[in-house]
């Protein structure tokens, strides 16, 4: 019998360029605190968010991910017929199939590139980061889009006082390419579906077909997410900064899923960030934009501090599942 060939690929991999795109209205924390009986000053003591993106109505999570990625290819300067795949992360496309990922490979002029969505919520673009290393490196592929793309406003309703507030819409995008040094650290990523009920959607599509539950929208159980979230997350942030033989002060920024300002700066506290780390606060004017958020604030930070581009950052992603994932990248 003979040996099968095996594919090959480049020996690292790294982020070329990012993309971002935000829903077109900014919503302040005044047009929403009537429903759930609040006040701009509860929103921004609890969370951070002043204001959040939404997005018009005809714009949906698949014209985010497109504006995103058009951005990316063009910072690049590569060619958009080399990417050869495609992944968005995101839990809000309203249509089962076809992906996302597939209609963009194609807006964008990468097909036939292999395309694919995936869903591991706040966490989904790290997975998606993670899988184009791996794949580039293994020779699955040369040139990888990664894109977290959400519109949550579709699945928000308005008088849950648990995370409607929180939530906006919007679109990054980052380019993966081979590399000749490390771009991407190893990633440490799991699961603990046994608090599943934490947070995620509240009915299924279909108990709302057969009239049993109203439309489904996100709800969490806060102040347990939140422990999960800064207990557990700082340890795997730990992790993954130990497993990429990085200390805290060799980082140049520190980019978390934009869930709640309180949580970052816990976050920030554990892992003992000295005043040299730039801290991503993309939710203050985004919200929490579940898979895009981490290339959102990215993207943000080097439009900010253009000096951080080629610095190490700590991302790292976690949410409804409970899924997590975390990893060093070089920054574009």
């Amino acid at each position: 019998m003979p040996l099968l060939k095996e594919s090959t690929g480049a020996a690292h991999s790294r982020i070329y360029a990012m993309g971002a795109a935000r829903g077109e209205n900014a919503v302040p924390n005044e047009d929403l605190i009537e429903p759930i009986n609040s006040s701009d000053e509860w929103i921004r003591q609890r969370t951070g968010v002043v204001t959040r993106t939404r997005a018009n109505r005809e714009t949906g999570a698949l014209e985010l991910a497109t504006a995103a990625a058009q951005e990316a290819v063009e910072k690049s300067g590569i060619d958009p017929a080399q990417i050869d795949l495609v992944i968005v992360a995101t839990i809000s496309n309203v249509q089962q199939t076809p992906s996302i990922a597939a209609v963009v490979a194609d807006r964008i002029g990468a097909t036939p590139a292999a395309a694919y969505d995936m869903n591991a919520a706040c966490a989904g673009y790290c997975y998606a980061i993670a899988q184009a290393d791996a794949l580039i490196r293994s020779g699955g592929a040369r040139y990888a889009m990664v894109i977290g793309a959400e519109k949550l406003s579709d699945v928000v309703d308005p008088t849950d006082r648990s995370i409607s507030f929180l939530l906006g819409d919007g679109a990054g995008a980052a380019l993966l390419g081979p590399s000749e040094t490390p771009g991407v650290s190893a990633t440490s990523w799991g699961s603990d579906g046994s608090k599943a009920g934490l947070v995620g959607m509240n009915a299924t599509l279909t108990q709302f077909r057969d009239g049993e539950a109203a439309w489904p929208t996100l709800r969490q159980e806060g102040p347990s997410v939140f422990r999960w979230a800064v207990w557990e997350m700082a340890k795997v942030a730990k992790e993954t900064l130990d497993n990429a033989g990085v200390k805290p002060e060799d980082l140049a920024a520190f980019i978390p899923h934009q869930a709640n300002m309180r949580i970052v700066d816990e976050f920030a506290k554990q892992l003992g960030l000295p005043d040299t780390v730039a801290i991503a606060n993309d939710i203050t004017t985004t919200g929490n934009t579940s898979a895009a958020s981490i290339p959102l604030a990215a993207h943000r930070l080097l439009q900010e501090r253009p000096e951080l581009s080629g610095g190490l950052a700590l991302q790292i992603g976690f949410g409804a599942g409970l899924v997590f994932a975390a990893q060093v990248v070089v920054l574009p």
